[in-house]
């Protein structure tokens, strides 16, 4: 039996559909199901059957793909002991990262792990969701909470402080006739949104977007007032902070792999991460 086809039903297990299984193994729709019929053809079990308009699992087929999960998961654990034995002389770590400290602080830094460490390749994703350490969708992960995997090792390494703010010749107050600039909807359960939708006590939001680096110039043009960290926005000089009332601060939680926590190259850029935002802990408190 090939294993490469159970991966592919496992992908349809975990994700629910053929196109979403298709994006995370990097492959086209075809490509999954013909995995999946090349399947059902060595076991002689229906695996996949039409729903509606999409395609769903079957009850044998969820009954393999339970297994596959647990066969996957003992693949990843033979590649990440790999990982760490080999020590490679050229290693590539990939870290998970919320978009804007990417581009706002951790990009630049990496050129001194260039200098000291040239034979690791880092790449970097930023990404606002959370990624699995367990399914080596990254090595490393920095987070605005604690990972829940319980195979993860997270270390707290600083705290990151959010404030109000609207373009200089926004012409309201916090306590005038302002709007808002906000995350969209299926962003509310997030605690600095929710705050911010409390703060504004039933204020219009005049723009909606999921990425916090579109907020900042939609503020800046004069949409309305937005909630931004505040390492982020207190350089910008065409938005101004609002004084008083501000969001508690979010913790920021470096994590890894238990399996992983032996490799040099990714012990380096965890510690070299921890150090950048140490020594940044005052522009990400917004002092």
């Amino acid at each position: 039996m090939d294993w490469e086809d159970l991966r592919h039903l496992a992908a349809v297990g975990r994700i629910g559909s053929l196109s979403g299984a298709a994006r995370t193994l990097g492959v086209d729709h075809a490509t999954v199901g013909r995995r999946i019929a090349a399947l059902e053809a060595r076991t002689g079990l229906r695996l996949l059957e039409r729903r509606g308009r999409g395609t769903a699992l079957t009850e044998a087929g969820e009954r393999v793909a339970s297994l596959a999960f647990d066969m996957e998961d003992r693949v990843l654990a033979v590649e990440r002991l790999a990982q760490v034995e080999r020590q490679p002389p050229v290693a590539e770590v990939v870290v998970s990262v919320p978009p804007a400290l990417a581009m706002f602080m951790l990009v630049e830094s990496l050129v001194e792990l260039r200098r000291v460490q040239p034979s690791i390749t880092v790449t970097l994703r930023g990404e606002a969701s959370l990624v699995s350490l367990t399914r080596r969708e990254a090595d490393l992960t920095l987070r605005l909470q604690a990972p829940s995997e319980p195979t993860s090792v997270a270390r707290k390494v600083g705290e990151m402080a959010y404030g109000l703010y609207a373009a200089t010749d926004y012409p309201h107050g916090p306590d005038g006739d302002w709007s808002l600039v906000s995350y969209d909807a299926g962003m509310d359960r997030l605690p600095q949104q929710e705050w911010l939708l409390a703060f504004a006590s039933g204020r219009p939001v005049g723009f909606r977007s999921n990425d916090m680096s579109i907020l900042q110039p939609a503020a800046r043009a004069g949409l309305g007032v937005a909630l931004l960290p505040c390492f982020m926005a207190d350089g910008d000089p065409g938005l101004r902070r609002w004084s008083g009332d501000k969001p508690p601060n979010r913790g920021l939680w470096l994590a890894v792999h238990e399996d992983l926590r032996r490799s040099a190259p990714v012990r380096a850029v965890g510690d070299h991460l921890a150090a950048v935002l140490h020594r940044h802990r005052d522009r990400l408190l917004g002092l």
